[in-house]
């Protein structure tokens, strides 16, 4: 079978660069999903993307579907034939089903019954004749947010320029918004121009002649040999924000880097507000010395080439004088506040208009934060903790957050620290906003760690207040990331304290709620952020269930629970010992006390397991009182052969009823012993 490439290029106004890479690799997804549904065999698989294009080019496209010879299985033969040895209605609707007629049925036996089974041969059709069907791909891509252009009814994110649709040299037809497909291309906007494409395996040579870098691989690599060589050159440091790298390279059709300079005096600004001022404002690379100290020299991506580079640099210096004479402005102008003024105007900025201002929020943050430090701080700590709360939203009201809200806390420790507050106090600023994401670290100080739960705690309990909880892939107020946040801090910090605790301080400022609902929705959202930090240590999902089944959830505890319990169940025994448990959990929920009489026992099994149980009670509570988990399921573990050798001389559900109860008391006490480790009734074991 002769095969032929694919290539499929949709091209577009400039998409914003934080679109590109997703929208090149669903449609290379959808594209090759497609070609599996189909049954059509294809190669290596190539995706392009630049801010005028999306692209994707296949190799060795079958030029038919393959045929497909399969076997139909239909019904039972007592019930394909009638009483007289005749077809069936249920058999001639099986073989009209299969392109098939009753006089094509055989029989097969399968488990000792014969069933009807057809021969069922379907021809591929011709590849070209479906290709048709890739229209339905472009229009299926989704985008953060879309638009409509013209009379279009199209929501999509930027409007459609031009497509190419070729197999082998074969343009495939079909229109969108008025676009038909064809073999034209387009170059660079300023040095190219308009290219035909011969077939696909001609697609990025023809570009590149055009000054287009098809490949975002490509183009990476180009732009990083270029800071490297300027580095070399220079004797520089050029830091590499991974995602500055990949803004810059969606940003770019043929990039060319180049540096320029700014005057010393601005290297008197706090460093994060010079690298911010570059990268957020007009996705510069800094560049620093070999000890790292920055230096008054930025360097840039042009999207073209080396003409007249000088007047590019110039160009680049002039905007970014402009940007940090305003950020020296507002600098400066901040010198000149009054933490006590700036915590007053907070008052006037509305955080959520059925919670508060955010001088409300300050005000719950401090309270909270206070009780925390009774917990888990000194006293000295306890005031850096306070005092930090009280001001860890005034810079949201200096000019230079104002201007760069990316700052907020950064500038809060900065100015803190210039006012005379502790040191303590103005790294706590900077800290209460951590983790701010995934990658992030925890606050490395205990006021900074206090100061961040009870701002997130407060953020999570009032929006769950008012039944602002996420849903799906809507969180407009980033809850997810905070409750993750709290997570990340607690097992950081080792403080052990049960969410419920945390809870019930978060929302005493709420009232009007319906507690017990809000706290079973807290408990339910929490699980699932533990829930994937335990994904991340590759722990089992059935034993991260059973440590979850608790409602008094203890992070520390509990992480260490699911690692103790993900060892043993590769020990022997293992299986024997849930099976017993689990035995004990199922039985003791027909109990409705837990008080044993041993008066009643009557054989060695019940006395001996009330021995076994009373011993292992004692070092469990013992071990867990210290945190030792890993020794504490070894007293679990211990009951194992007294629970087998009770359940086989004792019959729990006794007809007299007062041996019942004494029984399933028995079990009932057992039982809470084994779900206060887990729920072993979600360990599966084969």
């Amino acid at each position: 079978m002769s095969k032929q490439d694919l290539l499929l290029e949709l091209g577009l106004e400039e998409l914003p660069a934080r679109f590109v890479t997703d929208a090149m690799n669903q449609l290379s997804m959808k594209v090759e999903n497609w070609l599996k549904e189909k049954n059509i065999s294809f190669g290596e698989v190539h995706v392009y993307s630049t801010p005028r294009r999306l692209a994707v080019r296949i190799e060795d496209v079958a030029e038919k579907q393959k045929d497909i010879e399969e076997e139909a299985k239909g019904p039972a033969k007592k019930i394909a034939l009638d009483s007289e040895g005749n077809w069936s209605k249920a058999a001639a609707g099986f073989s009209r089903g299969q392109g098939a007629s009753p006089e094509d049925i055989y029989f097969k036996e399968i488990g000792g019954i014969e069933y009807a089974h057809v021969h069922k041969f379907i021809k591929g059709k011709e590849t070209k004749q479906l290709l048709s069907e890739l229209k339905d791909i472009i229009t299926s891509l989704t985008f953060p947010k879309n638009m409509r252009w013209g009379s279009q009814d199209l929501r999509f994110a930027r409007p459609i320029k031009w497509m190419i649709a070729l197999f082998g040299s074969e343009i495939i037809p079909f229109e969108i918004t008025g676009v038909k497909t064809g073999n034209e291309t387009r170059g660079h906007r300023f040095l190219g121009q308009d290219q035909t494409v011969q077939s696909g395996s001609h697609y990025e040579e023809t570009l590149l002649s055009q000054y287009v870098i098809a490949s975002p691989v490509k183009r990476k690599e180009a732009i990083l040999t270029q800071l490297h060589h300027i580095e070399e050159e220079n004797g520089w440091e050029i830091p590499i924000d991974k995602d500055l790298l990949e803004e810059v390279t969606n940003l770019v059709e043929y990039p060319t880097a180049l540096f320029g300079k700014f005057e010393e005096e601005y290297l008197s600004l706090p460093e994060e507000v010079l690298i911010t001022t570059m990268k957020e404002h007009q996705r510069y690379f800094p560049v620093k010395n070999k000890e790292g100290k920055l230096l008054p020299f930025f360097v840039t991506v042009r999207n073209g080439d080396h003409n007249h580079i000088e007047n590019v640099a110039r160009g680049n210096e002039k905007v970014l004088r402009a940007r940090l004479s305003d950020a020296a402005f507002f600098y400066n102008e901040d010198q000149k506040l009054v933490i006590a003024n700036n915590v007053k105007k907070l008052d006037k900025i509305i955080f959520h208009e059925e919670l508060g201002s955010t001088g409300d929020k300050v005000r719950r943050v401090t309270a909270l934060s206070e009780k925390l430090a009774d917990r888990f701080a000194s006293e000295q700590e306890k005031k850096h903790a306070v005092r930090a709360a009280e001001i860890c939203k005034f810079d949201l009201v200096t000019h230079m957050v104002y201007e760069f809200p990316e700052l907020q806390g950064i500038i809060g420790e900065k100015y803190a620290r210039a006012f005379g507050e502790a040191e303590e106090v103005a790294a706590a600023i900077n800290e209460h906003y951590m983790p701010r994401h995934a990658d992030d670290a925890a606050p490395s100080t205990t006021a900074g760690a206090i100061v961040a739960l009870a701002d997130k705690l407060d953020t999570i309990a009032g929006f769950f207040s008012i039944g602002v909880i996420p849903t799906g892939s809507q969180d407009p107020y980033a809850l997810r990331r905070q409750a993750s946040g709290i997570v990340h801090i607690l097992l950081a910090k080792q403080w052990k304290v049960t969410l419920d605790e945390l809870f019930e301080a978060a929302l005493a400022p709420f009232e009007g709620s319906d507690k017990e609902k809000v706290m079973a929705d807290l408990r339910s959202f929490f699980k699932m952020r533990i829930k994937h930090v335990l994904d991340e240590k590759k722990i089992r999902y059935d034993i991260v269930d059973a440590v979850l089944g608790s409602e008094q959830l203890e992070l520390t505890a509990v992480l260490s629970k699911a690692e103790v319990l993900a060892a043993a169940a590769g020990e022997a025994g293992f299986k024997e010992e849930m099976e017993a448990f689990a035995r004990v959990q199922n039985i003791s929920k027909k109990g409705t006390g837990d008080a044993v009489d041993p008066s009643l026992f009557k054989n060695q099994e019940e006395k001996d397991l009330y021995s076994k149980y009373t011993e292992a009670a004692e070092a469990y509570a013992a071990h867990g009182a210290r945190g030792e988990y890993k020794e504490a399921f070894k007293a679990l573990r211990s009951l194992q052969p007294a629970i087998e050798s009770y359940f086989s001389e004792t019959m729990v559900m006794a007809e007299d009823e007062a041996l019942k109860t004494n029984r399933l008391a028995q079990m009932k006490k057992l039982a809470a012993l084994i779900e206060s480790f887990a729920d072993m009734n979600a360990v599966i074991v084969k």
